[in-house]
């Protein structure tokens, strides 16, 4: 998997971007930067008082006008606690109110983005974008960003106040800006290639965690402890060796900065304290600016430290807009947007009731990778057929289910619901009549009623029993001590394959789509479940258009047509029975599956 980032420097129309998340916060921002302003110019103040105090109480041992000089030092500290309460108070809100709104838009986009976008996407690598990466990002534009209003209006308030005291002790003190602005330049390209090159290892961490998460019962099986251990040990050692290269570059960056801000302030020592001795500068005024020479090159320091943490969220930036700048592979045209609606926002009352009737006519689909998996394929479906699919690994079964419901679209030729191209139609129109069961069917953390309901979140309790009395699981829930309420675990894990399956043909069965697909959705039961789910299937398909892609022949025998797809043309159609008498293909396939089970029978 790889991700595009090119560029060796920021890149400012990638921040940019980020100004639609700081719109809604202006107001926020604004205030914020006003604070760090404030916060800059209180601090420039506290070294003109410094000198006030030396050159009026401590070189003329007189404390006349002292009490008058603490109240205002006082009031002078109390705005500077008050600014920067609210400082923290303002960033801390912007920090968490702009991650809820990036990681929201980034849901969105997952929600509406085409299947064909997870076939090559790493969960792990998805969910570094939610969660590390829109951190970072978040929490530069709230502190990082308002650091740097803090640090430039404070060192302009600082040279203002310099070059007012004495401006030629002012140039010697800033003169090593330039050697300062040398060496940002050369480290920042530096800081960013190890910046994304963690921001990477770190994704791939994510999913190697997941992965070996999921697949731990397979871990077991295989006894791959040792070889996962290896294999990890290699990505986080990579991850650490990155990491400690990124440190090493910023703690080099760092101290030379320092190094810089020293020298200048060994100027200033240098001149002023001559000037002190020939009388040409008062010794307040020395202290003053050997206060200014550490407050100049403290934002210069941190600065610096923004500057590095720049770096690393232009790597997440670009990770997290690869993502919101993703186009899906199925569009609805700009004319359906305005009739129906869109993913987020249904216009569903404009929506026309579907019947049933699905033509594939000359359809040609091809994979982005070139591979034509169907050409110029014809099938006509009349209203509440089930259509089976039979054939080979790779034959096009899935191609042809997978464009019927729109997670894929024609390379060419035309797909009609009800005899109107489904291109004229908003994608969820279909999807909101459509009930799906996968072979392995995932269910989500929760009770059981959750589950079924989550086809239908208007589903009362009552079309809830009723839907799970349909496909024959009523029975088996009622025999747990917690009937609906049981929780299913993460993932269904506490249920049996065989419930898994009866709960999802419930959760959707409870929506009442007009269109079903049913993926070898019992090829991984046993029999005496796959006879409960198979009578279960004949209810649920009545009088629904259905696709069915069975691993199982004795699963599809009640079909109205058995189509056999070979290299992704149909090679032969008709019911079973019509099949058997041909002695094709699919009398060959169902007689040699149908001896195999016979002989399990026998051996059991």
């Amino acid at each position: 998997m790889q991700e595009s980032t090119n560029h060796d420097k920021i890149q400012l129309n990638i921040f940019k971007n980020l100004l639609i998340f700081v719109k809604p916060y202006k107001g926020l921002f604004l205030i914020l930067t006003t604070i760090m302003v404030i916060l800059g110019v209180l601090d420039s103040i506290f070294p003109l008082l410094t000198k006030y105090a030396i050159d009026n109480f401590v070189e003329k041992r007189n404390i006349t006008g002292l009490g008058r000089f603490e109240i205002i030092y006082f009031l002078a500290v109390a705005a500077l606690a008050i600014t920067a309460y609210y400082f923290i108070k303002i960033a801390g809100k912007l920090d968490t109110l702009m991650a809820y709104d990036i990681r929201k838009k980034c849901f969105e986009k997952l929600q509406i983005l085409s299947l064909s976008y997870y076939d090559d996407k790493a969960v792990g690598w998805l969910m570094a974008r939610m969660t590390s990466d829109i951190t970072r990002l978040a929490e530069t534009i709230s502190w990082s960003l308002v650091d740097l209003a803090w640090g430039l209006s404070m060192m302009l308030a600082v040279t203002i106040a310099m070059f007012r005291l004495n401006y030629k002790l002012a140039l010697i003190t800033l003169s090593v800006i330039p050697f300062v602005a040398m060496v940002s330049f050369y480290f920042q390209r530096k800081i960013l290639k190890a910046q994304r090159e963690v921001r990477k290892l770190n994704s791939k961490i994510t999913a190697a965690y997941n992965e070996d998460i999921q697949g731990a019962k397979t871990t077991k099986t295989l006894v791959r402890e040792e070889i996962n251990l290896k294999e990890f040990s290699e990505i986080t050692t990579s991850m650490r060796d990155s990491s400690i290269r990124a440190t090493i570059v910023s703690s080099i960056y760092l101290p030379i900065i320092l190094t810089l801000a020293s020298i200048g302030t060994a100027l200033a020592l240098n001149y002023g304290g001559k000037g002190v001795i020939f009388n040409t500068i008062s010794f307040g005024t020395l202290v003053a600016f050997i206060s200014y020479t550490t407050q100049f090159y403290e934002p210069i320091r941190q600065i610096a430290v923004i500057f590095a943490e720049l770096q690393g969220a232009q790597a997440s930036a670009e990770r997290v807009f690869s993502l919101l700048n993703e186009e899906p592979d199925i569009v609805d045209t700009k004319e359906v947007v305005e009739k129906y609606g869109d993913l987020l926002n249904p216009k569903k009352e404009h929506w026309p009731e579907i019947k049933g009737g699905v033509e594939f006519r000359n359809v040609t689909f091809s994979y982005k990778t070139g591979e034509t998996v169907l050409e110029n394929f014809n099938l006509k479906v009349n209203p509440g057929e089930t259509i089976a699919l039979v054939g080979e690994t790779g034959s096009g079964k899935s191609t042809i289910v997978n464009l019927f419901c729109r997670f894929y679209e024609p390379t060419s030729g035309e797909i009609l619901i009800d005899g109107i191209n489904y291109k004229d139609l908003p994608q969820n129109w279909i999807h909101e009549n459509l009930g799906y069961v996968l072979q392995s069917p995932h269910l989500f953390s929760g009770t059981i009623r959750d589950n079924i309901r989550y086809g239908n979140l208007d589903a009362t309790d009552e079309d809830i029993i009723n839907a799970a009395k349909l496909v024959n699981a009523h029975e088996f829930i009622m025999e747990m001590e917690k009937g609906y309420d049981t929780e299913v675990g993460e993932g269904g894990g506490l249920l049996s394959t065989g419930q898994k399956q009866l709960i999802s043909f419930a959760r959707a069965i409870v929506r009442n789509p007009r269109l079903f697909v049913l993926d070898e959705a019992t090829s991984s039961i046993d029999t005496e479940t796959e006879k409960i789910i198979q009578d279960a299937i004949n209810k649920v398909l009545e009088g629904r258009t259905s696709f069915v892609i069975a691993h199982r022949l004795s699963t599809i025998r009640n079909a109205h047509r058995i189509l056999v797809i070979r290299d992704g043309k149909i090679v032969e159609s008709g019911n079973h029975r019509e099949l058997i008498q041909q002695k094709g293909y699919y009398y060959n396939l169902y007689t040699n599956q149908f001896i195999e089970e016979r002989s399990k029978d026998v051996l059991r």
